[in-house]
């Protein structure tokens, strides 16, 4: 027998590869791993093992190098596989089914252009820490080197976007590395984790294997006594604190946000939170500042930086935060609470890390603040200066008579559908923004959207991985109609399903984020930004079997998203918006975070708020 490719582990990665690598230790000798009974061939063996893991969705496209697992698939009803129109499609409805279930998403490719064409949404689940296990076909171990048909070196490829990878060259060594690969998906920092499997090794047959649960990865969950000791007193000391949250918190599992709530409550801290964090903690609570960030809000933004704690729970200070590093939270001390070691001190320095699973350090501290009877210090001057902040309104926008401003759109989506709890999926650009700003969210996996590597073309087929996690949900996704082009050919995926998923586009007619930064930047030279040669979108709607509506006038905005509600099925929604609005607030990249540009200030060069000029509160 050949070795095992578990033996196969590449120890060198960057210090951002999470921590996993530190855990894989000497591979499982066979003999401890398996107790043969019978023989079944890679492709049965792998159906087997999916199905032990609990997978009920694939999201797939075949090709010759998978065609051995495609036939196994055609006489198993265990598990349910979604055609999709491309491999991206695939990638991107597996991380919407995993952010909006909880559970890892499924992919199956082929060799070659099936694998490249799903490397955008691996990367995109490894930077946004999505559970998922990808599934590739690869030419004959024999043919592995020698560029043929459809060859590519897909562990190679994706080294540096995946949270581990395997080439598995012995069916008998199938069991053992789909029980680890989903191991290593979903626990710890979640990511994804690639399987290339070549197809001789699908064909072949093997001894069924009884599989002990891998021992060789164990992230570190639960946080160190000391350093819970010392955070619950510094947070009862301070006089201005801020709870920072992340995404963290949500892959946690919706324990960690109830646990939020909790500590908040015992704290009296008011709460802010990243992009990808949304939802943890309800909007609309009297402690919620709204997102932090480069169009984070003003009293969110100004709050960091007055503060004299922040508390970083499942964060992890990335740019679109921070700003510049100098000038972010200058004066307070900082906690961080995180699973991935590599996370912390990486782009900011922090006075008391804490290494640990969010729930469950959550947990630890506040088990500890009630047996110590520890209280808060009167936060009430902090947040008269909060409320000070917050009277500045900056998500205010010009307002039209004639013209459909796009955050009023997003405003009167919000009205008309909260009561059905809807998922909000988006594409990447102004929408995105304006979406995360002005829908309030109040519970998590409900803000499904594409944070560290801002993938266009991510929103429709995440709508529609939700979509197939949550048959009952309202899903929608808000879109722009340059990102929304970029994998529309999954509206025939959802067609074929049977999918209601909804799409309401906020049509400018540009590549609004391009656009507003060539006007801030660039002297409004628009370079190639403008969308020419745009498809009718109903019409569009309706050659693929969907319902379009078409909303231009102000007056029937209302009655055209509620007739986007009320049908039973999928719809398009083309809401034509003011082409030139800008997105606001808003920082320049490089920029303090609390230089931000509102709407009302008199001129582009005068639009800067500094802390000397209107901080003082």
């Amino acid at each position: 027998m050949s070795p095992s490719p578990l033996a196969n582990l590449s120890w060198e990665r960057e210090a951002r590869v999470h921590d996993t690598r530190a855990h894989f230790l000497a591979p499982v000798p066979a003999n401890k791993r398996r107790i043969a009974v019978t023989e079944r061939s890679g492709a049965d063996i792998l159906m087997d093992c999916l199905v032990e893991q609990g997978v009920e969705v694939i999201f797939g496209y075949p090709g010759g190098a998978v065609l051995p697992i495609y036939d196994a698939l055609f006489s198993d009803n265990r598990i349910r596989h979604i055609l999709v129109r491309h491999e991206a499609g695939a990638a991107h409805a597996a991380e919407g089914y995993a952010r909006s279930t909880g559970k890892p998403g499924v992919v199956l490719v082929t060799s070659g252009p099936g694998a490249t064409n799903a490397v955008t949404g691996i990367a995109d689940a490894f930077m946004d820490s999505i559970p998922m296990v990808v599934l590739t076909g690869q030419v004959a171990t024999a043919m592995i080197g020698t560029d043929a048909f459809q060859e590519a070196d897909t562990v190679g490829i994706t080294r540096h976007c995946t949270k581990h990878n395997y080439l598995v060259k012995d069916p008998a060594d199938l069991a053992a590395t789909i029980n680890e690969a989903f191991q290593i998906a979903t626990t710890g920092r979640p990511g994804p984790v690639v399987i290339d499997i070549p197809k001789d090794v699908q064909v072949a047959s093997a001894p069924v294997s009884q599989v002990a649960k891998s021992t060789r990865y164990s992230p570190h969950t639960i946080g160190a006594d000391a350093a819970i000791a010392e955070a619950v007193a510094m947070i009862a000391a301070a006089k201005e604190p801020v709870l920072y949250t992340g995404g963290g918190v949500i892959n946690s599992g919706p324990e960690a946000s109830a646990l939020l709530r909790e500590l908040q409550e015992l704290t009296g801290a008011p709460v802010t939170s990243t992009l990808m964090g949304l939802g943890a903690f309800p909007a609309l609570n009297k402690a919620w500042l709204g997102m932090l960030g480069m169009h984070g809000t003003y009293e969110a933004n100004m709050a960091m930086n007055r503060a004299d704690l922040v508390v970083a729970i499942g964060s992890r200070f990335d740019d679109r935060v921070t700003g510049r590093i100098e000038d972010f939270a200058p004066n307070a001390k900082k906690i961080h609470i995180d699973i991935d070691r590599s996370s912390i001190n990486k782009t900011v320095q922090v006075d008391l890390p804490i290494l640990g699973d969010c729930a469950m350090v959550l947990r630890q501290m506040i088990d500890l603040w009630k047996a110590s009877g520890a209280k808060p210090q009167n936060l009430g001057e902090w947040y008269a200066r909060i409320d000070g902040w917050r009277a500045r309104n900056s998500l205010a926008y010009p307002p039209s008579a004639e013209e459909i401003m796009p955050q009023l759109a997003v405003e009167r989506l919000f009205e008309l559908t909260k009561h059905h709890d809807p998922i909000i999926t988006t594409e990447v650009g102004q929408h995105q923004m304006w979406a995360a700003q002005h829908f309030h969210f109040f519970s998590p996996n409900k803000w499904l959207t594409s944070g560290g590597l801002g993938t266009m073309g991510y929103g429709l087929p995440a709508a529609i991985g939700a979509q197939l996690g949550n048959p009952d949900a309202l899903v929608i996704d808000i879109a722009g109609e340059a990102s929304i082009q970029m994998n529309i050919q999954e509206l025939g995926t959802a067609s074929q399903y049977r999918l209601p998923v909804k799409v309401f586009i906020l049509n400018n007619e540009y590549m609004g984020m391009v656009r507003q930064w060539q006007e801030l930047t660039y002297e409004s030279r628009y370079s190639n930004s403008y969308s020419d040669s745009l498809p009718d979108f109903v019409k569009l709607a309706e050659a693929y079997g969907w319902k379009g509506i078409r909303i231009e006038d102000l007056d029937d905005l209302d009655a055209g998203i509620q007739a986007m509600i009320d049908y039973d099925g999928p719809v398009i929604v083309d809401c034509r918006v003011a082409k030139l609005a800008n997105c606001l607030p808003m920082f320049r990249s490089g920029a303090a975070h609390t230089e931000m540009m509102l709407y009302g200030d008199e001129a582009p060069e005068a639009r800067t708020v500094s802390v000397e000029q209107k901080a003082s509160v």
